[in-house]
């Protein structure tokens, strides 16, 4: 094997693992969020994962300028403060199941956003597959209110449209990031690029939540929680982001994207089967449009303009 097919193949195995153990993140938020607030799961979640990537902020310092460290601070602002707290808000409204579903649309949505800021062209199979993946998320908010007979979930012990759509709106926020991420890592090695925006989000989080949702408990918290907690941050932040981004310096995104389809199937069977979650037909069968529309369209999709940097 090339060296060349050898990196492909490493690229494609890091994106692969990454959207696996990103699949793991709303199991283990569950858990959390049943002993605490949005805010403080989220403010958790972070510091576990700079505790990890510590040893790369000290042995990689930064060489980024200042129209880089704005592009870095604002790219953090949107993908950790804005969009987990919003992802998780939704989350705390829904099943881990129905959240991990509606991520499946995120493949479809970077194209999408390809096709706006990168001027990529998307044709007919592109906007097909967008038009199911769109009807596909609706049938699953739909299924869950069905099931609930068309009231508001106010106990958030099973699926609810607003939920299912704070997801929605937080995994367009996280369009930005991965996009603001991509730019910097065409001048930068991906490890100072994952590592101090990381810890910028994570400082973020730290003057932001305990005005917003009080301080966060340290007592009274059980073991399974805070292994939930580290488990979300070292494994499915600090490790997850490390992987993706060195994986899309390796293999086109457009490619990689199919992969990003992992993490709905891996979330929706853990809260199925771990936590005895219920999936009705109408939600099994939107997600399958969803995961059909983001392989269709990651697999038969035109090359992207550009190839990736090899950093």
């Amino acid at each position: 094997m090339s060296s060349t097919a050898r990196h492909r193949t490493l690229g494609f195995l890091a994106a692969a693992l990454a959207s696996s153990f990103w699949g793991c993140g709303f199991f283990f938020g569950k858990i959390a969020l049943a002993e605490m607030n949005v805010g403080a799961m989220v403010l958790y979640r972070f510091l576990f994962a700079t505790l990890g990537l510590l040893p790369l902020l000290i042995t990689h310092r930064p060489g980024f300028n200042a129209a880089e460290w704005r592009l870095l601070l604002f790219g953090s602002f949107l993908g950790v403060p804005l969009q987990f707290l919003l992802q998780f808000k939704g989350l705390s409204l829904t099943t881990v199941s129905h959240a991990a579903l509606m991520v499946g649309t995120m493949p479809v949505i970077l194209a999408v956003g390809a096709t706006i800021f990168a001027k990529e062209r998307l044709n007919a199979l592109g906007w097909s597959a967008l038009v199911l993946s769109t009807a596909g998320a609706a049938l699953i908010a739909l299924g869950g209110q069905l099931a609930l007979g068309g009231r508001h979930n106010a106990s958030a012990n099973g699926p609810s449209l607003t939920g299912d759509l704070l997801v929605v709106v937080s995994l367009f926020i996280a369009l930005f990031w991965i996009l603001f991420n991509q730019r910097l890592m065409k001048l930068h090695s991906h490890i100072v690029v994952t590592a101090y925006g990381i810890a910028a989000g994570t400082l973020m989080l730290a003057l932001y939540v305990p005005f917003a949702y009080g301080l966060p408990p340290v007592h009274g918290i059980s073991l399974k929680a805070w292994a939930a907690l580290a488990a979300s941050g070292l494994l499915c932040t600090a490790t997850t982001t490390l992987l993706w981004n060195w994986g899309m310096t390796q293999v086109p995104a457009s490619q990689a994207g199919v992969l990003l389809n992992m993490e709905p199937l891996i979330g929706s069977l853990l809260g199925v089967f771990l936590l005895s979650e219920h999936l009705g037909g109408l939600a099994w069968l939107g997600g399958g449009m969803i995961l059909t529309a983001a392989i269709s369209l990651t697999t038969r999709s035109s090359p992207p303009l550009e190839e990736p940097a090899m950093i």
